[in-house]
């Protein structure tokens, strides 16, 4: 296998800045530092992407939260290059959507663009909006597809949200379709379905911004594509692809070969919607590592078939889940691209809430929900095999502080549709860290930023009263996960708002492992502007007139390894910086403080030496018990 930065090459940096081959001339043999600076090139044409629509779209929830991602396919559809991206948008899927373009459009012409958002032809949920490009040189070959991708505030649903979970198929979810539709052709907007997204949308002026931000996005990337395979030769850059492929596929190989083979079965439960028999919906996901073989199998096909509501997962999102959970328990350094994805298998079945949806399923939550629950599983599974490998769960997803709001703005009379990210934590603890505490969820990876309360504030009518971590709510272990976040919000004024929410985790909260504890369940509840306080439903839509508040506390994230584990003097630290209280040191950790903080080190010893009562020997982690949990997280004068 070619090292990763070999001894400099003279000859290979020549052929990257001044290359003597032409389009027609094969390729030379590749090394490490070609495979480094071309890998380098295209990444810079996805961050450009990146940057272009960040800084020109319109909605809150693209550039602010940053949901959002841009990629760069191969003519025969594999993944390439991805920008800083959500990881359900792009590990699976942008593939899919390419090979759908070429099927519709088997005569792509320099010029053209496609609206893609189908969840039954490689999208990832309707709410994701994406462009294709093709990228067509100048002998009129097509050589790649660009994509960019990007979550919009309103896509047409019948109610003013992008995720409607309750949703029976997708006539009820009501967003519009488009499976690959050609929007430009000659560079020029086909107007017929502009007017149409106009007419549907309730913020056409904000979708259409954000419309034009993906297709500059798009346009920029394939005008550096362009240039660089005029600069290079194309078929120099179809070589330094499969090249660069190979090298992946064998780092993925070795990251692989570096962990114990077995089999794992896990499941993760997805708490049951209002209105649903049973304790909620089981996601079992079925692992087979194969060390010597560098490879790993993710089965998916024992989980039920398609629900009516929007829980169920696109084919890209099922792919992708499954993905995520494995590159969340391996060298994270591995290359993802179709390289490193030819060592995985996910097998799924079709009409299967996890694998393959039918036409008019509905998918409108397939980003997040029960995806989150596939990734969860596999990365539990994963840490079943051994120490030091996998992660614990994640928390659950959308609670109302990670909802959309809407309403009519009272200064402007105009219609406002945003999601706001205000409060969402989750992160799992790892093998060797605690928990990234704002990753919002497995399938964005810490990506997205939470909002910040001054922009959401200017943006809408409201006004963020509290925001703040909740002690004692991090899943407990050696390596902890993260604490919920408390919001407190309404409408600001005389305006009122809807605030549209699906949280998962509320009942079902994420696991730990390998002895770690469960983190914290979600709460909500509204106060009304005379003081009631109301327990709110864990889905659903709330009104709120002027004075009302809305109270929200996130799920927080499972622990990894036990609690006892963990170094006193981090136990110390996180009790000074009160995210734990000292109660819950002595009680779950088994850390004795002093007056002034500083560890008792013979209690400690003495408390650590003695059997503990609460101490748990199944690898895959345990619900805490009551009486440790410490303090109510929402206190007293919150809910």
């Amino acid at each position: 296998m070619t090292s990763v930065v070999p001894a400099r090459s003279t000859t290979a940096a020549t052929l990257v800045v001044n290359p003597a081959d032409s389009a027609a001339s094969p390729a030379p043999a590749a090394d490490g530092l070609r495979l480094a600076l071309l890998s380098n090139r295209f990444e810079g044409i996805a961050r450009k992407m990146s940057n272009t629509l960040m800084r020109s779209s319109r909605s809150g929830v693209i550039n602010i939260a940053r949901d959002f991602s841009c990629c760069i396919v191969t003519a025969d559809d594999h993944l390439l290059a991805a920008a800083e991206s959500l990881p359900i948008h792009v590990l699976s899927g942008p593939d899919l959507m390419a090979q759908a373009m070429r099927t519709f459009h088997p005569d792509l012409k320099r010029g053209d663009a496609f609206l893609h958002n189908s969840p039954y032809h490689g999208c990832s949920h309707a709410a994701d909006h994406t462009i294709l490009v093709p990228v067509i040189d100048d002998d009129g070959r097509h050589r790649y597809t660009v994509v960019a991708k990007a979550h919009q505030a309103d896509c047409g649903n019948s109610q003013p949200t992008t995720y409607m979970g309750m949703a029976r198929d997708v006539y009820e979810e009501g967003a519009l379709i488009f499976p690959a539709v050609k929007v430009q052709q000659d560079y020029r907007d086909i107007d017929d379905v502009l007017r149409m997204c106009r007419m549907r949308i309730r913020v056409p002026d904000q979708w259409q911004g954000d419309y034009l931000a993906m297709v500059g996005a798009a346009r920029i990337g394939e005008r550096e594509l362009q240039a660089l395979g005029r600069e290079l030769g194309w078929d120099f850059l179809a070589a330094y692809a499969d090249e660069y492929f190979d090298y992946s596929e064998a780092r993925m190989a070795a990251a692989l070969a570096a962990i114990p083979s077995g089999r794992m079965s896990e499941t993760s439960v997805h708490d049951a919607l209002p209105g649903m028999s049973g304790d909620g919906i089981p996601i079992r996901v079925d692992i087979h590592v194969d060390a010597a073989a560098g490879r790993v199998e993710i089965d998916l096909r024992h989980n039920p078939d398609c629900m009516p509501n929007g829980l169920n997962l696109s084919e890209a999102c099922a792919r992708t889940a499954a993905m995520l959970g494995v590159f969340n328990s391996i060298d994270h350094s591995v290359p993802k691209n179709a390289g490193s994805f030819r060592r995985l298998d996910v097998v799924l079945r079709d009409n299967c809430i996890a694998g393959r949806p039918l036409h008019p399923t509905s998918c409108s939550a397939a980003t997040t929900n029960i995806a989150d629950r596939v990734a969860n599983a596999v990365q539990s599974a994963m840490a079943g095999l051994a120490d030091g490998i996998g992660l614990a769960e994640c928390g659950g997803v959308i609670p109302a502080s990670g909802g959309v709001v809407s309403g009519v703005h009272p200064v402007t009379g105009r219609p406002f549709v945003n999601q706001v990210i205000l409060g969402v934590s989750g992160g799992a603890g790892a093998p060797s860290a605690d928990a990234w505490q704002l990753i919002g969820h497995v399938g964005n990876a810490g990506k997205m930023f939470i909002d910040s309360i001054e922009l959401d504030e200017l943006r809408q009518p409201l006004l963020v009263h509290q925001r703040r971590y909740v002690p004692d709510s991090e899943g407990a272990g050696r390596q902890v996960g993260a604490s919920s976040i408390y919001v407190e919000f309404g409408p600001v004024g005389e305006a009122s708002m809807d605030v549209a929410y699906g949280c998962d985790g509320v009942v079902h909260g994420p696991k730990g492992v390998r002895g770690g504890h469960a983190g914290a369940t979600a709460q909500h509840a509204v106060r009304r502007a005379d003081g009631q306080v109301l327990a709110l439903e864990a889905w659903g839509q709330v009104a709120l007139a002027p004075g009302d508040r809305v109270l929200v506390a996130s799920c927080g994230g499972g622990g990894y390894g036990g609690p006892g584990e963990r170094d006193p003097q981090t136990v110390a630290r996180d009790v000074a910086e009160r995210r734990i209280s000292v109660a819950r040191a002595r009680a779950v950790y088994r850390v004795a403080l002093l007056a002034d903080g500083r560890v008792d080190e013979g209690e400690t010893r003495a408390l650590r030496d003695a059997r503990d009562p609460q101490a748990v020997h199944d690898v895959r982690g345990v619900r805490e018990p009551d009486d440790v949990r410490g303090p109510e997280r929402l206190r007293d004068n919150d809910i």
